[in-house]
């Protein structure tokens, strides 16, 4: 019985700490989007399902979801396509320089989310300083719209979450013994064909770590879309944010905050195993 209970009271503390601090709060949640709206006070008695209804019923919401899921998305692409050559030199490189790369990556996540954010309002804005500077240059005659967008929204959130990307894949990359491109090269694939048909495919469990963090990270985020779109770009985290805290709408806000984790969570799941099933192929 001793040897049962063994690795019983080694998983309890790990238990004891999810239990606490995420399922009792996703329960807390799901019970606290079927309570009743109050009046004046986060909720009334009785339950209910009006608020999904309300949140289904109304095209706003909607196209707010379908914003949010296209800022995410486009945002894991933006940062694929930078993150991937800069992962590939992290993990081949070597030297002095690696090192030096090394921390370029990871020096922004030292900063604050916020600070990040507000710099990024310099940039962007309408009297920023890339504005001022293409206008200065004579490039252009009046100020490009790069804030109160989705377009700065995506570059920001770009910027804050690329070393998410990159990590994982230079992970996986680096696990990948080099003499499989070696033998690749030398039955006469070329170097594009075996980076392409050897490194890339042994490298997709990076890429899917990647994809799935910064995807579930940018539908979620609420300080970057608040900053930089603004009242005109309202993303789903920032609308849950608003009816908790603003209109003071507890149940109307867990609901939405529930079918946006729902849904994220069925496009994770999705993309999981559309990424695994085509690993199982290359492989």
């Amino acid at each position: 019985m001793t040897r049962r209970a063994a690795p019983l009271l080694l998983i309890l503390p790990a238990a004891l700490v999810l239990t606490v601090f995420l399922l009792i709060p996703y329960f807390n949640i799901v019970l606290m989007s079927v309570r009743m709206p109050g009046n004046g006070v986060p909720y009334a008695p009785g339950w209910t399902l009006g608020n999904f209804a309300k949140f289904f019923a109304d095209p706003f919401y909607l196209e707010q979801l379908g914003n949010t899921l296209w800022i995410g998305a486009v945002t894991t692409l933006a940062c694929l396509v930078i993150g991937y050559p800069v992962a590939l030199q992290l993990a081949r490189g070597s030297g002095a320089l690696r090192g030096l790369r090394y921390g370029i990556v990871l020096t922004p996540l030292l900063v604050g989310i916020v600070i990040r954010s507000y710099g990024w309002t310099i940039l962007l804005g309408n009297n920023g300083v890339i504005n001022r500077s293409l206008v200065g240059w004579g490039l252009i005659e009046a100020p490009l719209p790069l804030m109160y967008n989705g377009l700065g929204i995506i570059i920001a959130l770009t910027h804050v979450l690329l070393p998410f990307m990159i990590l994982p894949i230079m992970g996986a990359i680096q696990g990948i013994d080099p003499a499989l491109e070696l033998a690749a090269r030398s039955l006469g694939a070329g170097r594009n064909t075996a980076f392409r048909r050897v490194v890339v495919p042994l490298s997709l469990p990076g890429i899917q770590a990647g994809c799935i963090l910064v995807f579930v990270l940018a539908i979620s985020a609420y300080v970057t879309p608040a900053l930089i779109g603004g009242l005109r770009v309202k993303t789903a985290a920032v609308s849950v944010v608003d009816a908790l805290i603003d209109s003071f709408q507890w149940p109307f806000g867990s609901a939405m905050a529930l079918i946006l984790a729902v849904i994220g969570g069925g496009v994770v799941l999705g993309f999981a195993r559309a990424t695994r099933m085509a690993w199982v192929r290359r492989r």
